[in-house]
């Protein structure tokens, strides 16, 4: 049920076999369908997500009302609304399925438990906190410094799977460009 978890954190961490069967209890299975919600803007995200199988969409409305989409999670990534979720505050975020989904999540207390029980989970914490941060950064720097075929060249290179399943409006926000522009870009391709 959860070998796509420990498969990927052992690729990316030393987690020993006891330290992850030690914390199985603490995650569940979670599915969600094609437009179902992980997080809505102005609740309280209680859970962090790997996405075993599937595809989320991150996005918030601008002072015009209008849907920025800022990130997707693709399989073998985590979710979360982060400033929600370690806050205990509300989202002002929404994450979204693109696709039906499947989900492993633990909640908010029961990572709390792990890390007060484990330095080894506190070190995942870390890790994937410094990885989101970096994936930040490097988002920031795409949108204000790459071309608009750039951006779009870059994704196709990184991330094809997010091509191949999201709607052209939403890629298009997440690159920064409108949705004709990136119909320019793909039909000069």
């Amino acid at each position: 049920m959860i070998e796509s978890l420990k498969t990927y954190l052992r690729e990316t961490t030393t987690i020993s076999d006891i330290e992850f069967e030690q914390a199985l209890p603490y995650f569940t299975k979670k599915t969600l369908q094609k437009n179902e919600y992980f997080v809505k803007e102005g609740m309280i995200c209680k859970q962090i997500a790997f996405v075993e199988e599937g595809l989320l969409r991150s996005f918030y409305y601008n002072n015009k009302a209008e849907e920025i989409t800022f990130c997707f999670e693709t399989e073998n990534n985590f979710s979360t609304s982060y400033k929600s979720f370690i806050l205990q505050c509300p989202s002002n975020l929404s994450i979204q399925a693109i696709e039906k989904t499947q989900l492993i999540v633990i909640d908010h207390k029961n990572l709390q438990k792990l890390y007060d029980t484990s330095f080894q989970w506190l070190k995942i914490g870390k890790l994937f906190a410094e990885k989101e941060y970096i994936f930040l950064e490097q988002y920031a720097s795409m949108l204000n410094s790459d071309s608009t075929k750039e951006k779009y060249l870059r994704l196709l290179k990184e991330n094809p799977t997010i091509i191949k399943k999201a709607k052209l409006k939403y890629i298009a926000s997440f690159l920064g460009i409108t949705s004709r522009s990136l119909s320019r870009i793909r039909k000069g391709l």
